[in-house]
């Protein structure tokens, strides 16, 4: 690299590191269709309401513009890529912050030199970088997405109060406007006001309670949030039920909160835990308590979700929170960092910091490899997970030409995760669930009508019996009213076979369902 480009400070590395990273993400982002997750909350933007049955509106609403000029999804995630970007920007803004408020503690040795700030934090913006999982929300838009530079710009907001000790008016309409943001994002966004609430009150004096600049504030989330409320007081608080069912999961099982931790560590590398558990073991005997408030940000919703997880959830769910935790995790590898340049014997830290680094790098990069050219099939591995990935385009828009050919009144699946992009892909064709569970697509195109004819899809990824009553069986001695359909004809010649660089992922089937019999309403 010519001098005259090479970076020369923390600050123009760490600018180099997320131009990299976002220039992976925008290749990867125009290279693959939607995913599960991505279209349906595409689907929001197409089917804009006050809110939806499992999420607030804000992810829908942020793409309506770009999906009404039909732009493809390549523009699309040039939204979460943006998010993205400013997620980075907001961790090395406050991991300066931060280093302020903790003062060096062993500086017993001459020879223990602190490091600078801006080293902190580049290193917590590397964190993120070689980090797998927070590439996924940076190139699919997520209600995560949106929640992550949302719950930072709180936290940098807390460092303010911290050290300063108040607000601005024109700083409080700014808390209020990022938290009615965060609560049109995702209901857990509760974590991130309870965490910024603790962070308030670590001050003894409590006069902002009484000023009307906080109560403005206040009014302002609440306006925001309004929607969300106002749909779901019309719907009988169904998303409130759903989530709270949601976050129960199924029985409780501590294997699981192991399973959990353990996906943890992988999905976002072992170089954060390091980075923490280095930052931990000095300051944390530190009776310097009001900046630890700022954990909450991190411990609230991890803690949560790490005890939800004995009954069920997903991994991503902590992404905001792990984000929040990075500018601590750059000032524990920094201190690392630099006592293994400047300690009295020498170390194997820095080296250790640096071998993770290029480990977790090279881990991203095998990942991006194997999204692009459709992973690896081997006999053993059970399933390709990047089959997922490939070839909902070319099946909806097969099932939709299926559906006026043979003059059907839809397309069904068997599952939800099925549905949301074959109904991106066939729009405006309505795609039908057929289980007995509640979601969205219920609420967008209703259930299989009676006496009516659907296309139905087969994955071979994820495979169903056709839902014929000849075979349905009654699932209790109940007289229960069994549902299917009368017929169904596969039709073979339509058989879809997607491949990718000649290497078979899948294969999608569709039959011509006839006469749905049964109850019509879930």
């Amino acid at each position: 690299m010519p001098k005259l480009v090479q970076p020369r400070s923390p600050a123009e590395w760490a600018i180099l590191c997320v131009l990299i990273g976002a220039l992976l993400h925008l290749i990867l982002g125009f290279l693959t269709g939607f995913s599960v997750d991505e279209a349906h909350y595409a689907l929001y933007a197409d089917h804009l309401s006050w809110s939806y049955f499992d999420h607030p509106p804000l992810v829908g609403w942020i793409q309506w513009p770009l999906i009404q000029l039909g732009f493809s999804e390549g523009f699309v995630r040039v939204i979460p890529e943006l998010l993205w970007i400013i997620s980075c920007y907001l961790i090395y803004q406050i991991t300066i912050g931060l280093y302020s408020l903790f003062p060096e503690l062993d500086n017993t040795s001459p020879l223990v030199a602190r490091p600078s700030a801006d080293f902190c934090g580049l290193l917590a913006v590397i964190c993120l970088v070689v980090s797998p999982l927070p590439h996924v929300l940076a190139i699919g838009l997520l209600p995560d997405s949106l929640l992550t530079p949302l719950s930072l710009s709180l936290m940098l907001l807390s460092i303010k109060w911290i050290t300063v000790g108040k607000f601005t008016f024109f700083e409080w309409i700014l808390v209020g406007l990022l938290l009615g943001l965060a609560g049109l994002s995702k209901y857990t966004a509760l974590f991130s006001a309870i965490a910024l609430f603790l962070v308030l009150t670590s001050r003894p004096m409590k006069d902002w309670i009484g000023k009307s600049s906080f109560w403005l504030a206040v009014l302002i989330a609440l306006v925001l949030i309004s929607p969300v409320l106002y749909w779901n007081w019309a719907n009988s608080w169904i998303s409130f039920k759903y989530q709270i069912a949601h976050g129960e999961g199924g029985h409780w099982a501590l294997r699981r909160v192991a399973a959990f931790l353990g996906i943890q560590f992988i999905a976002f590398g072992p170089l954060l835990f390091l980075g923490f558990f280095k930052f931990c073991k000095p300051h944390l005997r530190s009776a310097n308590f009001k900046p630890l408030t700022l954990l909450s940000f991190f411990l609230i919703p991890f803690t949560i979700f790490a005890i939800l997880s004995g009954g069920g959830g997903l991994p991503h769910w902590t992404t905001p929170a792990w984000y929040c935790l990075a500018p601590f995790a750059g000032i524990g590898l920094g201190n690392c960092w630099s006592n293994s340049i400047h300690g009295p014997a020498p170390t194997t830290s820095r080296f250790f910091i640096r071998l993770l680094i290029y480990f977790q790098a090279i881990l991203c990069s095998v990942g991006f490899f194997l999204v692009i050219v459709g992973g690896v099939s081997s006999a053993l591995i059970k399933s390709n997970p990047i089959a997922d990935l490939y070839g909902w385009n070319t099946a909806g828009q097969k099932a939709a030409q299926l559906v006026k050919i043979h003059n059907a009144d839809g397309i069904a699946v068997q599952n939800w995760t099925l549905a949301s992009r074959i109904a991106w892909y066939a729009r405006p064709i309505p795609v039908y669930v057929l289980d007995q569970r509640t979601d969205q697509f219920d609420l967008w195109f209703g259930s299989q009508p009676l006496g009516g004819n659907a296309i139905l899809i087969h994955w071979s990824e994820m495979p169903y019996n056709p839902p014929i009553l000849a075979s349905t069986k009654p699932t209790s001695s109940h007289n229960q009213s069994l549902t299917g359909f009368e017929a169904c004809r596969r039709l073979e010649n339509e058989d879809l076979v997607v491949r990718r660089f000649g290497q078979k992922l899948s294969t999608f089937g569709f039959s011509l369902c006839r006469n749905w019999v049964g109850e019509s309403q879930k």
